[in-house]
């Protein structure tokens, strides 16, 4: 089973879904001496068996993949969700609110029969039972945790590992129940978990650079995980627009207004108009926006688009994989051979 001492880099490239974390960003982490993740998020399964396929031709060496665990509860209100399409409806064109699993049994059967070294998993955790047939695939299998509560749930169930997502985070916050809001910054959050577990704890959250994977590694991590400063590398398929926004410094807040979960992105004209007004009601919003998403994409639009970034977005570096990792490791290093370090 996958072992994070075997890295030369305590670095691991975080799934961000929606097309990003694609094979030839994973496999440059990998091949520099990282743990490089692929994204099973809003992919059909035959989609995640072929990336899964070209990342392996690519790189022999371990890998993650990350999925997306099922919202809890039954739908959405439908009332309230056409509310909100009735509110958005002259930003352009929407889709059909519905609620779904995102194949999640599927790409939980996909990762055991491919044996994918590493299995993380967000939104959620799965029961023992199911984390017991990873195991016995010999996956690895991680738990994406904001609070010691969700710490203990995924600890209980198998969790060999916990991704701990601090507030300071892009994307989507990984919070079991979206309405349970507790937000924890990352070193608060590491050093609450810590006291609990001796398992591998990984900090995700702000991180930029060798000097904060340092202060992660003192507080108790093994590992730091990386999304939004791997984003601008040539090998993400990070759109123009959304690189754009990266680069800037504009301020980034958490909303629902595209998604109907917590997630934290530039702000956007969207975000300020809607994001009060939007409800807790994933992935119906999800589906909802998407056609208005993908047209404001294909149009360079920034004003209707999600542009998912962390607190830190504007240190990303513009460089390859490979070399944001090789300046990473020499940064960590020089950090920890700070003599003003106990």
């Amino acid at each position: 089973m996958f072992d994070l001492g075997t890295l030369s880099a305590p670095i691991v490239q975080a799934p961000m879904a929606g097309g990003i974390s694609m094979p030839a960003l994973a496999a440059a982490v990998c091949e520099a001496g990282g743990l490089g993740f692929l994204a099973a998020g809003y992919r059909e399964p035959d989609a995640v068996a072929a990336e899964v396929a070209e990342l392996r031709a690519a790189t022999g060496r371990p890998f993650g993949l990350n999925v997306f665990v099922p919202s809890p509860g039954g739908p959405a209100d439908p009332e309230v969700v056409a509310r909100y399409a009735q509110r958005i409806a002259a930003e352009g064109e929407l889709g059909e609110p519905r609620r779904d699993d995102d194949h999640f049994e599927a790409k939980l059967a996909l990762a055991a029969d491919l044996r994918v070294p590493v299995v993380s998993f967000t939104f959620g955790f799965p029961v023992a039972a199911r984390c017991e047939a990873l195991h016995a695939a010999g996956c690895a299998v991680w738990a994406t945790v904001t609070t010691p509560a969700e710490a203990e749930v995924a600890l209980a169930a198998g969790a060999d590992a916990l991704v701990l997502q601090g507030f300071e985070a892009g994307g989507h916050r990984g919070s079991f129940d979206d309405l349970a809001a507790n937000d924890l910054g990352l070193l608060t959050l590491l050093r609450l978990v810590a006291g609990i577990t001796a398992v591998p704890l990984i900090a995700s959250g702000g991180l930029f650079d060798g000097a904060g994977i340092a202060a992660v590694l003192v507080a108790g991590a093994a590992a730091a995980q990386l999304g939004t400063a791997f984003a601008l590398c040539p090998e993400a398929a990070t759109s123009p627009v959304h690189r754009a926004a990266i680069e800037s410094d504009a301020p980034t807040d958490v909303t629902r207004a595209f998604t109907g979960r917590r997630a934290r992105g530039v702000v956007n004209r969207f975000m300020r108009e809607h994001g009060e007004a939007a409800p807790s009601a994933y992935p119906e919003v999800h589906h909802l926006t998407a056609p208005l998403r993908s047209a404001a994409r294909a149009a360079g639009d920034p004003d209707r688009l999600h542009l998912w970034a962390g607190q830190a977005h504007a240190r990303a570096r513009a460089i390859p994989a490979a070399q944001l990792i090789d300046e990473l490791d020499a940064e960590l290093r020089a950090a920890l051979a700070d003599p003003r370090l106990p």
